[in-house]
């Protein structure tokens, strides 16, 4: 995922709209709120996004008429997201174009899942069938193109926008000793700074990496971390 990514979102309620804003922008997104069908579609004709968020409860029109308009004159993916959990809306919504519905109230994980799968299937990658690099070390495989970490078993869990740029650092190179500056990707990181130690904390809870004697991420003390894992890289 690129930060360049923008979502825009079609919400009439401020709440509801900053709250998906915010979810959005803690993974990486850049995010644009419209309160109608007009604004967002006046908006859509100057600059299409990646995907849009549509709430169907508008105020100036229906949001069917907006999914229907959209798929024909944008380029963008569609999700709905509504409060209108009716089987009816749902089957028509889908069959007008949107590529998922969703209904609120949202969990904000699921909610980003969504958003990616939509992404990912509309990619350029996908389209021409171009293979994605994935890592497997230890139990876990992970796909950087989705944040999507995997155990042994299947079980799947996404990654902050953090917590993967962290990760990929450590799978690039691994069994090296990263300084806390390399992590960060900031050579004049305050030696007060504390932030990539937190993630690293963070990280080692997602990997179930609690115990010292047997941990992936490693401790360097005076010098940084380093992941001891075998990596291999696989087309996926």
């Amino acid at each position: 995922m690129s930060v360049r990514d923008e979502i825009y979102i079609l919400e009439d309620d401020p709440l509801v709209a900053g709250t998906i804003a915010h979810v959005l922008e803690e993974y990486g997104y850049a995010t644009h709120r419209f309160r109608t069908a007009g604004e967002l579609l006046a908006a859509v004709a100057r600059q299409a996004p990646q995907l849009a968020i549509v709430d169907l409860g508008l105020p100036d029109r229906d949001g069917m008429d907006v999914v229907r308009e959209l798929r024909q004159s944008a380029d963008c993916g569609v999700l709905i997201l509504t409060g209108r959990d009716i089987l009816s809306d749902r089957v028509l919504g889908l069959e007008l174009g949107a590529d998922d519905y969703m209904v609120k109230p949202f969990e904000p994980r699921e909610l980003v899942a969504r958003i990616r799968s939509i992404l990912r299937r509309r990619s350029p990658s996908a389209a021409t069938g171009k293979d994605r690099r994935l890592a497997r070390f230890g139990p876990w495989r992970y796909d950087p193109a989705s944040f999507t970490l995997s155990d042994a078993d299947g079980t799947e869990q996404i990654l902050g926008a953090a917590e993967a740029r962290l990760l990929q650092c450590f799978l690039e190179k691994p069994n090296r000793v990263l300084s806390r500056e390399q992590l960060a990707g900031n050579s004049e990181l305050s030696p007060l700074d504390r932030s990539i130690d937190v993630r690293v904390s963070r990280l080692r809870k997602r990997l179930d990496d609690d115990t010292p004697s047997s941990r992936l991420i490693n401790t360097v003390y005076g010098a940084g971390y380093v992941l001891t894992a075998r990596v291999r890289w696989e087309i996926g």
